[in-house]
């Protein structure tokens, strides 16, 4: 690779040929974004939780609809 005295060098100086480096601090030191309120760990996966909780309970409803039908 050539040497570009133009490329931008972080802060120690250290020339970083992709650049990712700046990027990443860049990302970095912007923080959290002020838009949108952080969502907890714990609401998103409750909504298919649910979902598969009351799948199962139906498949065992109509499993039991059937063997009962069938038997008697």
């Amino acid at each position: 690779m050539a040497h570009n005295p133009h490329a931008p060098q972080g802060p120690e100086g250290n020339y970083d040929p992709a650049g990712s480096t700046q990027m990443f601090r860049a990302f970095v030191d912007e923080g959290a974004p002020q838009g949108r309120p952080a969502a907890t760990p714990a609401a998103a996966p409750a909504g298919p939780r649910v979902g598969l909780i009351v799948g199962v309970v139906a498949v065992i409803v109509v499993l039991a609809a059937v063997a009962w039908l069938a038997l008697g």
